[in-house]
């Protein structure tokens, strides 16, 4: 049998998603769960290696797929150092970033090591696509206002850089000739000027920019200054109520859109505010990233989970449409956009980047 096959590994925090594509297409996919009790055997997230490795090994047995029909795995990138967006294939010095956690520890970092120990046994090539650590930006990008503290590029690049591709190819243009502003709104929102293709700034989606399901966004620096001297939380509480426990879940106690506008619908005013606000500042964003492209953009893109709110997108669109046509595609396919990295390097339509030729 041809190698056709190829293999996309997602590690999360208590899952592993993991699915087969033949020909482009998702031919089987599965969710690995973890327990919490085995996942806190382990001191870090890079000891649990050979542990989900095995049982994406199990799975692969159960289906009756043999490694030798695979052409190449691809896994989700992780916390690496700042390197620009594509396809890269898992090397020595990209393995030993992820394992020490160069930029922290993430699930995601499992992704690239464990696609390279299943495909080196069968001298095929693994690859990584558009982690995280996806870094673009322009010089001017980078000022903060505090030297010891440079602005960072931390992002959805995996769907914010798949979307805008088919954003492109809907629009019969090339993302490299199209400047888009990219709003995907999930668990975390990243608002995202793409300047032919390149993602040029972008709010951190855990430190600032519009609050979202479970993050409070920016927040005035002084009161938090207050809050983290007042005696009354510790460093991992306050990291905690910033990130998990603000935002929608925060003023609401749910980071559910849909249950949000169900308290709406039975007249919850608060519910109603609160449901605006998230709208009106991500309408801020998208507009105050409009000035980074001065004001030349071919379209804005709503993506992620949130984009099926209809009401959310009208919101949204009601503040920003002056600006550019909004293109809604909801959701989000990280398998696919994995997959679609990877067979742009089998079919040859990109070259491979080497990582420590990048960063």
């Amino acid at each position: 049998m041809p190698r056709n096959l190829i293999l996309v590994i997602n590690p999360g925090s208590t899952s592993t998603k993991v699915a087969i594509f033949k020909d482009e297409k998702n031919i089987l996919q599965k969710n690995l769960s973890h327990s919490i009790d085995e996942i806190n055997k382990f001191e870090k997230i890079t000891d649990q290696f050979q542990y989900r490795a095995d049982i994406i090994l199990d799975w692969l047995k159960e289906e009756n797929i043999e490694s030798k029909d695979l052409a190449a795995v691809v896994g989700r990138g992780g916390l690496l150092k700042p390197m620009p967006s594509g396809t890269y294939k898992v090397t020595d010095a990209r393995s030993g970033d992820l394992k020490i956690g160069v930029q922290g520890e993430h699930a995601s970092n499992l992704g690239g090591m464990i696609a390279r120990h299943i495909a080196d046994s069968e001298g095929i090539p693994s690859y990584i696509v558009d982690p995280v650590a996806v870094d673009e930006f322009e010089d001017i990008a980078r000022i903060s206002g505090l030297p010891e503290i440079p602005r960072k590029s931390l992002v959805h690049a995996l769907n914010i850089k798949a979307i805008a591709r088919r954003a492109a190819k809907d629009m019969g243009k090339n993302l490299d000739t199209v400047n888009f502003i990219v709003v995907h709104l999930g668990g975390g929102i990243s608002i995202a000027p793409l300047k032919m293709g390149k993602i040029v700034d972008v709010n951190n989606a855990n430190e600032s920019g519009p609050f979202s399901p479970e993050r409070a966004g920016g927040l005035p620096v002084g009161d938090i200054i207050k809050m983290c001297y007042s005696g009354k939380y510790t460093q991992g509480q306050m990291k905690k109520k910033i990130n998990g426990n603000a935002g929608l879940v925060g003023y609401l106690g749910t980071n559910d859109v849909r249950d949000v506008q169900k308290m709406i619908d039975a007249g919850d005013k608060n519910a109603e505010l609160i449901f605006d606000a998230m709208a009106y500042q991500i309408a801020k964003e998208i507009g105050l990233m409009a000035t980074v492209l001065y004001g030349k953009v071919d379209a804005i893109v709503l993506t992620g989970g949130i984009a099926y709110s209809k009401a959310m997108c009208e919101n949204i669109a009601r503040r920003v449409s002056f600006i550019a046509d909004i293109k809604i595609y909801p959701g989000e396919d990280e398998m696919f956009a994995l997959s679609e990295g990877a067979y742009r390097i089998l079919k040859g339509e990109e070259q491979a980047k080497i990582y420590e030729n990048e960063v």
